[in-house]
């Protein structure tokens, strides 16, 4: 046993992530004495290289933002998205404390703003919203952590830094990708800033302003440091530990050794899902599936809560979806890189090994990476899918690691690319030899897209036919934003895999997070917030900071419970109530 064994605390947090340190924090606040253990050696989990985006309904910046909003009406969209896989109940919940949280992030140091133009991902709904519900964080400044704490934080995703360095928040991402006005400033301004913060430049080459996963991850890690919350890294769950009936609390691993760890109000797993682990994916996911195309920290989300709370008797739900994301490979890479907007952008298109489109690109990551996965089903041909660009999309947008021909020329490409990451024809013909798709498809399918930026009508998926579509659009190309011809040489293609930011079943858990048998029944003790418990959004993704946004509302709802004092329900008329 290790030294920790036999300690006690009021609340074990297992994971490290944006619910386990708010859950911390929030506890350690609240007068209770909390315990933070993460298996890895980082602190941030998924959270830190995500886009640190929250999806509030009804959030206090609408009203700044012009934006109207209203409980009814994202209890509807939510109930709606969820398709009865959540209970009323327990989406009602959040809808009414998400905006409560976001008001909490606030007060300890990690504000938010609301994006008044970025749409939920299903406008046709009852109760969408045209922009206003996602909330982006504010800019952090590292210094406030201090190097000591940097070193702690998982570091970011390659893919959203510029030129590996300078971060960008998500108004700057969307200026610069839309082509809009100011977009080239906008770069420039980024780049003189990281290279004129002389005073910090001696001390790290990190960027000090910190935006999205990590200004939310180093945000909550500075305020849980300001609290005198112990995190144990290289400390992994191994087991729950229950007395009469009730989860009292956790037997860790350390270095090799055990430690029994007890906790008088509750343990709140927040330890992820399980990408990362091969067997469950294979038990679980449809196929084929891989734990290489996921988007996530390798080494991390293993199913280790899931496991655990299912061998004291917790019911597992939804264990067959996952938050789906095409990826791309990326030689001398750690993990695969998530495409999440560069798809939207005009003049490319995705096929599968027949040449045929199959989806809009611009839809909704989930539901594409489904649309791979239906249409492999099908054809045989869509996994890996293509995604196909012509010289003129290469001068001026983005695609996953290459970026525009301006400041990436194919000459300076990284040779290990070619062939592995992106591959370039003088012909549509002679691309489709060399990624090994049919090539009359090829060609039928970019003609037929050539007819559609005319007219700027997708007759075929309807490709920027909603305002969720047309926002990471060029607004410079008309007349639809979304679409544009592929028929300059030379032209490229990219092999997607329908990979993902994680999985969204797991433990069963009510309105407070409380973990529930196969009965129904409460489980004393135990509390599950994230991705390894079933999503509230049911297998829909109602909108950008969908899976962040639950994970810190329910913590905050759990620590509410663990000190008897549950957050009451408001807007109880709307329970049973459709549309």
């Amino acid at each position: 046993m290790n030294d920790e064994n036999g300690t006690q605390f009021d609340v074990i947090v297992v994971g490290s992530g944006a619910g386990a340190l708010l859950g911390a924090i929030r506890a350690a606040e609240r007068g209770l004495k909390p315990l933070v253990i993460e298996k890895s050696d980082k602190v941030g989990g998924t959270s830190a290289v995500s886009g640190g985006g929250i999806w509030i309904p009804c959030n206090d910046d609408q009203a700044r933002a012009g934006v109207s909003d209203s409980v009814k009406d994202a209890f509807h969209y939510v109930k709606t998205c969820a398709r009865g896989m959540a209970s009323d109940d327990r989406v009602l919940a959040y809808v009414e404390t998400a905006s409560v949280m976001a008001r909490y992030l606030g007060v300890i140091g990690v504000p938010y703003r609301c994006m008044p133009l970025y749409a939920d991902y299903y406008p046709p709904l009852p109760g969408s919203r045209p922009g206003g519900r996602t909330m982006d964080p504010v800019d952090f400044n590292a210094a406030r952590l201090g190097l000591d704490g940097l070193a702690l934080l998982r570091p970011s995703n390659p893919g959203q830094l510029l030129f590996g360095r300078v971060n960008l928040n998500s108004f700057d991402a969307h200026t610069i990708l839309s082509q809009g006005p100011g977009s080239v400033t906008t770069v420039l301004k980024a780049l003189l800033r990281y290279a004129t913060d002389y005073p910090w430049r001696l001390k790290s080459r990190l960027d000090r302003r910190m935006t999205g996963g990590q200004a939310l991850v180093a945000g909550l890690l500075a305020a849980a440091r300001r609290q005198g919350i112990p995190i144990r890294t290289h400390c992994a769950l191994h087991s729950l530990v229950v007395e009469n009936g009730r989860v009292a609390g956790v037997v860790t691993r350390r270095d090799g050794r055990d430690a029994r760890v007890m906790a008088k109000r509750g343990v709140l797993l927040a330890a992820g899902g399980f990408e990362r682990n091969q067997p469950m994916r294979e038990r679980h996911l449809s196929k084929p599936t891989d734990q290489r195309w996921t988007a996530t920290p390798v080494g991390c989300n293993t199913g280790d809560a899931i496991r655990a709370g299912a061998d004291v008797g917790g019911a597992l739900h939804m264990m067959a979806l996952s938050w789906g994301v095409p990826t791309i490979e990326v030689p001398g890479e750690e993990k695969f890189r998530g495409v999440f907007v560069e798809r939207s952008m005009p003049g490319c298109m995705v096929v599968n090994s027949r040449g045929d489109r199959f989806v809009n690109e611009s839809c909704p990551y989930p539901e594409f990476q489904q649309a791979m996965l239906a249409d492999h089903a099908v054809t045989g041909g869509g996994v890996p899918a293509w995604i196909v660009f012509d010289s003129r999309f290469r001068a001026r947008y983005p695609m996953g690691p290459l970026l525009p021909k301006s400041v990436m020329p194919d000459g300076k490409v990284p040779g290990a690319w070619w062939g592995n990451a992106v591959w370039k024809g003088d012909t549509l013909e002679a691309l489709a030899a060399r990624i090994g798709v049919d090539a009359q498809g090829l060609r039928r399918s970019a003609e037929r897209m050539g007819g559609f930026a005319r007219t700027g009508k997708d007759e075929d998926f309807d490709r920027g036919g909603n305002v969720f579509d047309r926002y990471y659009g060029d607004v410079t190309v008309g007349p639809n934003p979304n679409l544009g011809p592929i028929d300059k040489a030379p032209f490229y293609a990219m092999r997607l895999w329908p990979g993902d930011i994680g999985t969204k079943g797991g433990l069963l858990t009510d309105r407070e997070a409380r973990v529930l048998d196969q009965d129904g029944r409460v489980i004393p003790g135990l509390y599950c917030v994230g991705n390894n418990s079933a999503s509230v959004m049911g297998p829909s993704y109602p909108g950008a900071g969908s899976t962040l946004g639950p994970a810190m509302t329910f913590a905050f709802r759990a620590v509410a419970d663990m000190l008897d004092e549950p957050i009451p329900l408001t807007n109880t008329d709307l329970l049973g109530s459709t549309p």
